[in-house]
């Protein structure tokens, strides 16, 4: 991986990345983009990378590793969206880790493990990050409702006031929008009609004036927010 050209390899849409030269490939890329930061900025991404890669060892989607997905949803919020904000950089490398290792992140099983591992980000990584990891966090919700409401409303909650966490919940969604393509069977409806009822919400809130994005990469989401929504119609259309 290290003899690849790499003005090739920054060149290559993620997709594709992700498809010929897998998990090397995309940290190959990640290291690549890198360079440009500040050499403090790169230690803690690089920290930020150690502890999801730790955390989601053996975690892996129908395709690929979860550190896949991870490192796309920080590589489009750092390329596509142009954000250097390390912070911002940092919570997208760790969006799941609260949510999917609470207790491994907070070293054992206390009452509380979502706060103790959102406790544990803010002292290793600042409050800031830990608050932009919690906002996109989703919270244990009512088994009498229905779960995929119970989500919508959490987005529009969490991200009202959120600026930055919108950033990397929308690169989220793209990633796993996308992932509807790869995925098979009865999840691919369950997926499409999930995420279809989102895009509303998601599209209206990168419009916001205050979502801190240049117009023409939000235009280039909101397009994306087409495409996927076209998607979506097309897998539920009735047979």
């Amino acid at each position: 991986m290290d003899d690849l050209p790499a003005p090739y390899l920054l060149s290559l849409p993620l997709h594709a990345v992700t498809e010929v030269y897998g998990e090397a490939g995309l940290r190959r890329r990640f290291s690549l983009e890198l360079s440009s930061f500040a050499e403090a900025e790169q230690v803690v991404l690089q920290r930020a990378l150690r502890l999801a890669s730790r955390l989601h060892r053996e975690d892996r989607r129908t395709r690929e590793p979860v550190i896949n997905h991870l490192l796309r949803v920080t590589l489009r919020i750092m390329c596509h969206y142009r954000v250097r904000d390390v912070e911002v950089l940092a919570a997208a490398l760790l969006h799941d880790s609260v949510e999917d290792h609470p207790r491994d992140l907070a070293g054992g099983e206390p009452e509380d493990s979502t706060s103790a591992a959102l406790g544990v980000l803010a002292r290793d990584f600042g409050a800031r990050v830990a608050w932009l990891v919690g906002a996109v966090t989703n919270p244990q919700y009512d088994p009498a409702r229905d779960k995929d409401e119970q989500y919508r409303e959490h987005l529009v909650a969490s991200l009202g006031g959120e600026p930055w966490a919108r950033l990397i919940k929308v690169s989220d969604f793209t990633d796993n929008g996308a992932g509807v393509l790869y995925t098979i069977g009865p999840k691919v409806r369950r997926a499409a009609t999930k995420y279809r009822a989102v895009v509303p919400l998601l599209r209206e809130l990168v419009a916001r004036p205050d979502t801190p994005l240049h117009d023409e990469v939000k235009a280039h989401i909101a397009g994306q927010f087409d495409r996927a929504e076209r998607r979506f119609a097309a897998i539920l259309q009735p047979s």
